[in-house]
């Protein structure tokens, strides 16, 4: 497969944290830093995301927020 995103994070499934409709799924990329995503219980079935499995987070945004108190 082939996508257009350039930002591919490889990493290791730590958490998946399920919900009525959504799932959150925890990634560890390595030097401490989690990815969280936000995706549907549907697709972590179809994907067989499970702790421990390698996987990918893969960001594509038009826009970065930042924020401050």
């Amino acid at each position: 497969m082939q996508i257009s995103a350039r930002n591919i994070l490889k990493g290791k499934v730590t958490e998946i944290v399920k919900g009525a409709t959504t799932s959150h799924v925890r990634i560890d990329i390595g030097g401490g830093v989690i990815v969280t995503s936000s995706i549907t219980n549907e697709a972590v079935a179809d994907l067989a995301i499970e702790k421990g499995k390698q996987a990918y987070a893969v960001i594509k945004a038009s826009d970065v927020m930042v924020g401050i108190d």
